[in-house]
């Protein structure tokens, strides 16, 4: 393979994976020219492409053949000078790509929109040691949308490579610092549980471990949960109209004693007193409420926010859904890039609604009725180029498939996908609320009621037999009353629950737990980190971490429940308290952060990381597994080693 241009330079276009370079070939100059792993273009640039990732770290092994056998007094491992090496399922293709780098004369990393896109390609072009030079002259194209137009507006639009190198480092320092954790720790805990008895890895990771800490800590407060009882009172009152409405008591500060953390009363005598003290008393109306209530559309979709909606509608896992998205992004090009953690859009697509809302008709003849009732005048606050950053939410594209082309899952993903973009294009859900305070007996009693106006755009919402929102917009009218009114109480009733525990994790639970991991964090300033990064794991990883441990043995499933595993309620039990809580994952995002704004620098990250490591092996070296004893399957890694 030889390839020459004669007085112009020769353009390389490296893509991430092989359907997005054929997509990005499509929209240049032909005839083409298909090579083994490769296309040349009619003026002879080339288009390349990786397959995910063509490089790996080197194993411990690769550094010193004695890391080879797992022992504690090689730990920590820490290289002095990293190495990677070609994955081996992928070396061809490295090889083509290696070839073209040197023969081209710029390079253009065309790797997908995000930290993992960026460092993906420039990993490969540092280790084929292109010279500087090229290195420095190298382009970077960003694509978000596998549209045939939006593809020619990013080629249009590139930008030096160099622009990149902070979100580069941050990457390069995400993955090092993943490896310096997982692999020391794993090991570590692996050969502990070995020596108690257990026969299995006990694999730790700066996410699963945490992610695994949040089911465990469920698990356990939900076994040791008591349920109590609890009262609520309910009276009925008069007006001079001989009108009747109901009212709910509000327990005031001077009850507080008899009452849990979430204010609800817990001594029933308080409750039967109240009841016995207001009945066929006289009350008077203290305030009467009234406004009118406008929820606008929710924003179109993240990858989580999908990944959530999917598994409540359809019970899809997080990586099912995942995985379908990439085949309306890659094969079909009906979406937009899914791994996407933004919910905003930039300002210039607000243009392509008339295309993108044809497409949707002609793709989901479901959705046909709902394009056309939209308002394409109408401009929701999703079109914001300030909140866009390396990618934008994940919509539908102008580019429309004849209906029935999809499978039965695809369709599904897409119409949400295309269903929450044009809720974009209605009015803002509207809803009356009235409220009527009523006093009895020197106490307050509270009565609400809500009536839809106007559906807006919730009337895009599939039907569901189990909408909460029917008890809650009630046809319940409550009278028409004025502050002053006298009433009069004419029964009073006293209802008995039970607290109940909070429920085990689902797919969908659990994926919001992560993107929304600050809820589980007292510190206030970490609480601050985790809100504004992006929580537990990212988009393109969450599902993967989810699977890994179910894969690994320490979560199960239990219909559409998630429950930890014997095994893994032990390992967070015996493992110290900042491994197993979000923390350090926070204080983590927010340096890595640092480093692609440039406030940060790799050495300042690293440095502390591996002092915090020496001491977190110290820790971990005197932990026994005694429960393990007997349990978990042996790995082939050991079983080798006996031999």
């Amino acid at each position: 393979m030889q390839l020459h241009r004669v007085g112009q330079t020769m353009i390389l276009y490296i893509a991430e994976k092989p359907s997005v370079g054929r997509a990005v070939a499509n929209v240049l100059p032909k005839p083409h020219k298909k090579g083994d792993g490769y296309i040349q273009l009619a003026n002879g640039d080339l288009v390349t492409w990786c397959i995910g990732h063509l490089l790996e770290q080197a194993e411990p092994e690769a550094y010193n053949s004695d890391y080879k056998k797992w022992r504690k007094e090689h730990l920590p491992i820490v290289p002095s000078e990293w190495q990677y090496q070609v994955k081996p399922a992928t070396k061809k293709q490295f090889n083509v790509v290696k070839k073209l780098i040197k023969q081209a004369d710029v390079l253009v990393n065309m790797g997908d929109p995000d930290r993992v896109g960026q460092i993906l390609v420039d990993e490969v072009i540092n280790y084929c040691q292109v010279p500087q030079a090229k290195r420095l002259a190298a382009q970077r194209c960003l694509i978000n949308d596998m549209n045939p137009a939006a593809i020619k507006r990013s080629l249009n639009n590139l930008r030096p490579n160099i622009e990149f190198i902070p979100l580069a480092t941050s990457a390069l320092a995400r993955a090092r610092a993943d490896w310096l954790y997982g692999i020391n720790l794993t090991r570590l805990c692996t050969l502990q549980g070995q020596a108690s008895g257990y026969q299995g890895v006990l694999s730790v990771g700066r996410v699963q471990t945490p992610l695994l800490g949040l089911v465990v800590h469920r698990d356990i407060e939900i076994e040791n949960f008591v349920s109590k009882p609890f009262y609520e009172v309910f009276i009925e009152l008069k007006t001079h109209k001989k009108q009747t409405y109901t009212a709910k008591w509000k327990p005031s500060e001077a009850c507080q004693a008899y009452m849990d953390e979430e204010g609800r009363v817990l001594l029933k005598k308080l409750a039967e007193t109240v009841v016995n003290k207001t009945l066929n008393q006289p009350g008077q109306v203290v305030d009467v409420k009234e406004s009118v209530k406008k929820q606008t559309a929710p924003l179109p979709y993240s990858l989580s926010s999908l990944q959530i909606d999917a598994s409540k509608r359809f019970n899809f896992n997080a990586q099912k859904t995942l995985d379908i998205c990439q085949q309306l992004y890659e094969n079909h090009q009906l979406i937009t890039y899914p791994r996407s953690d933004c919910r905003y859009l930039p300002k210039g697509h607000f243009q392509e609604r008339n295309a993108v809302t044809q497409a949707i008709t002609q793709t989901s003849s479901a959705l046909s009725k709902a394009v056309q009732a939209a308002d394409l005048s109408l401009k929701s606050k999703a079109w914001n180029d300030a909140k866009v950053g390396a990618h934008h939410a994940i919509i539908p594209t102008s580019r429309a498939m004849e209906a029935g082309r999809l499978s039965n899952d695809e369709q599904k993903i897409y119409e949400l996908v295309a269903r929450q973009y044009l809720m974009q294009f209605y009015p803002p859900f509207t809803y009356q609320e009235k409220q009527i305070d009523t006093q009895v007996s020197g106490g307050l009693f509270i009565s609400r009621q809500k009536e839809v106006l106007d559906k807006g755009w919730k009337a895009l919402l599939p039907e569901r037999k189990d909408n909460k929102e029917d008890t809650e917009y009630s046809a319940v009218q409550l009278p028409k009353v004025v502050k002053g009114e006298s009433v009069l109480c004419i029964d009073g009733r006293l209802d008995e629950k039970q607290t109940s525990p909070p429920k085990h994790f689902t797919d969908a639970s659990l994926l919001a737990a992560m993107t929304g991991i600050a809820r589980f964090v007292t510190n206030p300033e970490i609480k601050k980190v985790l809100r504004e990064t992006d929580g537990l794991g990212t988009e393109a990883t969450r599902a993967g971490i989810i699977e890994l441990l179910f894969k690994r043995g320490f979560l199960t499933k239990q219909g559409k429940e998630i429950h930890a595993t014997s095994v893994g309620k032990q390992l967070i039990l015996a493992l110290p308290e900042a491994m197993v809580v979000p923390d350090m994952t926070a204080h983590w995002e927010a340096q890595l952060e640092a480093i692609a704004e440039k406030r940060l620098n790799y050495n300042q990250f690293m440095q502390p990381l591996l002092e915090g490591l020496s001491q977190l092996i110290s820790q971990v070296k005197q932990i026994r597994f005694e429960g393990l004893k007997g349990q978990g399957t042996t790995p082939r890694r050991f079983k080798r080693k006996r031999k």
